[in-house]
């Protein structure tokens, strides 16, 4: 016993706590050293500064577990970032980290963090001794002297003085240089302050949008039949849909539908679901989110001219704009409402709401919107398992050396969306006499451990090509094509266009219904000649110096889009 408490007694000598806690507190800044693709003076920059000013503040408290323990908020923060780190290997915690805490469902949350295992034990473990030690040293009698602390305070300004020269030094020699963006922990903090702002904007919603008019005109006769679905899909990539060219037949069902439109080269403007959904889902893209927070959603749109809607969904609600514009229909069903937060439902569900509905709307204009569950982790629950093709499929772990699996069950719930949405075109083309039309689109796509950056999920504050490369599916009835045939041909000469999926899903189907308003443009829909590829954007919350990025991505993921273009003339 004597010997473990000689070998354990540099935890009373405040001056071994006093340097532990320094390299403790800054340990992300050396991790985001080797991780981070950014000139060698800025990371320089981001472990001088850092630790001089938290080795500054060290000094300011006679026990140095008192100031870090006032520094609680830090190590937290130091936690949650190791965790990121060990999940998607690079970037700091983004915007959308924080927003997605108040807007994931406590299943998802529970199907994720059940899988994170190894970072969170360890993550909890090391800043769980850390505190401990903190509370050890404010325990302890002894005090740090004067004279050491004098001292320290001396050294650690002159690192803060370097540390501001070496920054000023970077925005001489660097454009994209930012404090606010590239030091740890004042990008985090920043971004935190904006993740609360936009929290404080989206309560308002409601007060701000409240008189909000789209001024829609229809330019049809009322007394035609007419039909949409708008289906968004969730966390389904391009790349494993086999009528994009996929090894496996993922889509053996899809790929025998003649009147069925395929764009190829679409990207999602968002890795998130909180912030892709509603852009989906109203007239907003990257281009112009800030006006999500006074704008209504493209039901509104709809509502506006007579037509009956309704919006069904098989997620839970979380209070974000999903719900805001869900809420707008005639009648919303949110499936999981009344579910377990663990509970499972197959997209039947949807199925089963859409035909009560068609089976009992007497209108003459219907539009429905589905939310599906699609292809999110745990993807071994999104399909009923009596139906999977490939196998194994039995998911225990987000790890590695369970890629096979993963992908498996991954495949399995693609080819459960090929044969959901095969059973919906069906249903809405029963509808006889209807010029009729399904859009379908994924929020974004996914990474399954598909190169050397071991990449896996998706909302990764950089997003890879494979979660923002989604399907993008336009099916129409022999009604449509027969009236509507120069939509026909528009989509048909626009198949191969680069497409921003956020941008154009409201422009093309108002323009697909012969619908007007102010907010349509034209140029942005795919059923128009007129279509031109605008510049692609992604909201890049990770570099908010930045907020609208063009669609630019690292060298490996442009390749991997070029490579899927030369499949296509």
């Amino acid at each position: 016993m004597k010997q473990i408490r000689e070998i354990f007694a540099w935890r009373n000598n405040q001056k071994i706590l006093f340097v532990v806690f320094i390299i403790m507190i800054t340990i992300p800044n050396y991790c985001l050293f080797v991780t981070e693709f950014t000139p060698i003076l800025s990371k320089i920059c981001n472990i001088i500064f850092p630790v001089s000013a938290f080795w500054f503040l060290m000094t300011l408290t006679k026990k140095p577990g008192k100031m870090l323990l006032i520094l609680t908020i830090f190590v937290l923060l130091d936690a949650v970032q190791m965790v990121l780190l060990y999940l998607f290997g690079e970037a700091v915690i983004a915007v959308d980290m924080y927003l997605n805490l108040v807007t994931t469902n406590v299943g998802e949350a529970h199907e994720l963090l059940g899988n994170l295992i190894p970072a969170l034990v360890s993550a909890a473990i090391t800043y769980g001794l850390v505190f401990a030690l903190a509370v050890h040293s404010v325990r302890n009698k002894k005090e740090l002297s004067i004279e050491f602390r004098k001292r320290q305070r001396k050294y650690s300004l002159i690192g803060v003085g370097v540390g501001v020269v070496l920054m000023g030094v970077c925005y001489i020699t660097n454009a994209d240089f930012s404090v606010r963006d590239d030091i740890y922990p004042v990008n985090v903090c920043y971004n935190l302050g904006v993740a609360i702002d936009r929290s404080g904007k989206t309560i308002r919603y409601w007060e701000k949008s409240n008189n909000f008019k789209f001024n829609t005109v229809a330019t049809r006769d009322k007394n035609e039949k007419e039909l949409y679905v708008l289906v968004i899909g969730e966390t389904a990539r391009a790349d494993n849909f086999g009528i994009y060219g996929y090894s496996r037949n993922t889509t053996p069902e899809l790929q025998k539908i003649s009147d069925l439109f395929a764009f190829t080269d679409v990207v999602s403007q968002s890795n998130t679901t909180h912030k892709s959904v509603p852009m989906i889902m109203s007239a907003v893209s990257a281009e112009n989110y800030d006006s999500i927070y006074h704008q209504k959603g493209i039901i509104s749109a709809y509502n506006e001219v007579g037509y009956s809607t309704a919006f069904f969904s098989n997620q839970q609600p979380n209070h974000s704009f999903i719900d805001f514009f869900g809420e707008e229909a005639d009648q919303h069903v949110f499936v999981r409402e009344k579910m377990d937060a663990e509970q499972n439902s197959s997209d039947d569900v949807l199925l089963k709401l859409v035909k009560e509905d068609l089976d009992t709307n007497k209108s003459n204009k219907i539009f429905i919107v589905l939310h599906t569950y699609g292809s999110h982790y745990n993807y071994q629950d999104r399909y009923p398992h009596k139906n999977a093709k490939f196998e194994p499929d039995e998911v225990t772990s987000i790890r590695y050396k369970y890629k096979k699996e993963l992908v498996n069950a991954y495949d399995n719930s693609i080819r459960y969306t090929d044969d959901f949405l095969s059973r919906l075109i069906a249903m809405v083309d029963g509808k006889q006499h209807t010029s009729a039309a399904v859009l379908y689109v994924s929020d974004h796509g996914e990474d399954l451990y598909d190169d050397d950056r071991r990449m896996i999920l998706h909302a990764s504050p950089v997003p890879s090509y494979y979660q923002l490369h989604v399907p993008f599916l336009i099916w129409t009835s022999k009604e449509y094509e027969q009236k509507y045939a120069d939509k026909l041909a528009a989509l048909k000469m626009n198949l191969h266009k680069p497409v921003a999926s956020n941008l154009v899903v409201f422009h093309t189907l108002l323009d697909m219904s012969g619908l007007q308003t102010p907010y349509f443009k034209a140029i942005h829909s795919l059923a128009s000649m007129k279509y031109v590829p605008t510049t692609r954007y992604y909201l890049n919350d990770h570099n908010m110096a930045k907020n609208l990025n063009k669609i630019g991505l690292k060298e490996e993921d442009e390749k991997l889009f070029a490579k899927h273009r030369m499949r296509y003339p």
